[in-house]
């Protein structure tokens, strides 16, 4: 994910970042997108896509080690010239060191993924994306393949029943009626295999090159395939394979280099330069062995144009228009990506908005929340998710299993479009102000027989057609107690539209 830990109102009004998935601006980056992405044809996969761009609202999270420093996870062992791979040591490697035995004090003792999941589910959440590793290459599952995870003997918390934290979390969403999906970096660089410790580090690449020493490669390559094998073999259902680490790729590079020349040419660190390096991990091969163990698997390779990319995921942006494929904006809940001391969690006006954004515009919100290294969400976390519960309660049709209805916004109102035609005007209250006396739509004519409904509330809802379109009278009583805060929906019946 993005290094810079950055303000919800940031998300919000689409203040960019420069990520790890050579994110140059999302102008840039959602063009190049749409016109690289390449459909899905495996008949499970896209019904399951489907049903997947029904559930519109997922959890994300980030945690690991990193969570007792209150850093940025895994960035600040990368040598590259960042802000957000700063270190407070001047020596490397004495901090990489640090760093690692960072594994063998940490021991969430309050860990109890059966909260998360009750007050996600309550939140109005679908679904959940959960690191499995990171780029530092600490695992939170009982892999066969490194002692560098969570159940080593060497890390105090190996010795609690629930120590396989990701079967854990797995466990308990799916209880909760959640689909789960496995983040998974691509690139390792506690590996030998990828950061080979006869040279030292020079970026977030390999640091050798691949094709002047193909064996060590290739053990590289079996080792990735071994650990998502794993995942996809011993933990249940798993709906999504979330793949992180765009660089890992066949030519990356050459793929994409003509969106990016200005990026290359500004970068500091060198690593886009170096991404004539082939990184291949025969993503297609291993594609179809988790699908032969996850049949329908949704898989998610970011950044990486091809068929194995079967949604996108602008990061911390939201798109300033409706996209043509599948698509999730992953964006940040509070504080980092990775725990932060004293977040300060968005508020619920600007919590509820973004969500119906993205969701008139025909995206996913995948909203990410960062444990602490105890093992728990900071108050705020909850706080936030109460307000989504609440607007949720009385406005979740115009959400779930909706679609987007051209032109998606006027003014202040948002549109939707269930699947039964059914449309739902979706009004964003500025902030200090109430529901007006009307609301005029110019979008679209109304059938003279059509019905309007205020959710939440029984009261009748008068309107007439006016010029190109119509206008709501709202009833005093639902001005004085509106049926919920920060937005308020409209239901169409019969509207022809």
């Amino acid at each position: 994910m993005n290094r810079r830990r950055v303000s919800p109102i940031g998300c919000l009004f689409g203040i960019i970042l420069i990520s790890g998935c050579l994110l140059a601006g999302s102008t840039v980056y959602l063009r190049a997108q749409e016109e690289i992405y390449v459909p899905e044809t495996d008949p499970l996969v896209l019904k399951k896509l489907d049903a997947w761009q029904d559930l519109k609202f997922g959890l994300l999270m980030h945690w690991g080690p990193y969570s007792q420093w209150g850093i940025v996870e895994s960035w600040s062992i990368c040598p590259e010239d960042e802000s957000w791979c700063r270190r407070s040591l001047e020596d490397y490697y004495d901090y990489v060191k640090k760093y690692e035995d960072l594994k063998r004090t940490f021991n969430p003792v309050k860990f109890d993924p059966a909260v998360w999941a009750k007050a996600a589910r309550e939140a109005g959440l679908r679904y959940v994306i959960f690191t499995t590793k990171h780029h530092d290459g600490f695992c939170l599952f009982d892999t066969k393949f490194t002692d560098y995870k969570i159940t080593d003997p060497e890390c105090p918390f190996s010795s609690d029943p629930k120590a396989n934290v990701t079967k854990e979390i797995f466990e308990a969403f799916r209880k909760e009626g959640f689909w789960v999906g496995a983040y998974f970096s691509k690139p390792d660089w506690h590996s030998p295999y990828y950061w080979w410790p006869n040279f030292p580090p020079r970026d977030r690449n390999v640091n050798y090159d691949p094709e002047a020493y193909p064996e060590r490669w290739e053990k590289f390559v079996e080792f990735t395939h071994n650990q998502i094998l794993e995942l996809m073999t011993d933990y249940g259902r798993v709906d999504i394979l979330w793949l992180d680490g765009g660089w890992v790729a066949k030519q990356a590079r050459e793929a994409i280099l003509k969106y990016y020349e200005r990026r290359l040419e500004e970068s500091k660190s060198g690593y886009l330069k170096r991404q004539v390096i082939n990184q291949d991990i025969r993503m297609d091969e291993l594609v179809v062995k988790c699908r032969e163990k996850q049949p329908g698997l949704i898989v998610v390779d970011r950044a990486v144009p091809g068929k194995n990319q079967n949604y996108l995921t602008p990061e911390n942006v939201v798109p300033e228009k409706a996209l043509p494929y599948p698509w999730e904006s992953c964006l940040i809940s509070g504080g980092g990506w990775s725990y932060t001391p004293e977040a300060k969690y968005m508020g619920g006006r600007q919590a509820i908005h973004l969500l119906v954004d993205i969701v008139a515009k025909g995206g996913n919100l995948l909203l990410n929340i960062a444990p602490g290294p105890d093992g728990t969400w900071q108050p705020g976390a909850y706080v936030l998710l109460k307000e989504y519960a609440a607007w949720m309660k009385v406005n979740s049709q115009a959400i779930y299993g909706t679609r987007p209805l051209p032109p998606y916004k006027e003014g202040p109102v948002c549109f939707t479009r269930g699947k039964d035609g059914t449309v739902y005007l979706i009004y964003l209250e500025e902030e200090g102000r109430s529901l007006p006396d009307m609301v005029k739509i110019e979008s679209f004519r109304l059938n003279p027989k059509a019905k309007i409904s205020l959710l939440g509330s029984s009261q009748k809802i008068a309107w007439k057609a006016s010029g190109r379109g119509f206008e709501i009278f709202i009833p005093p009583g639902s001005k004085k107690n509106p049926p919920c805060k920060y937005a308020w929906v409209f239901k169409l019946a019969g509207s022809g539209i």
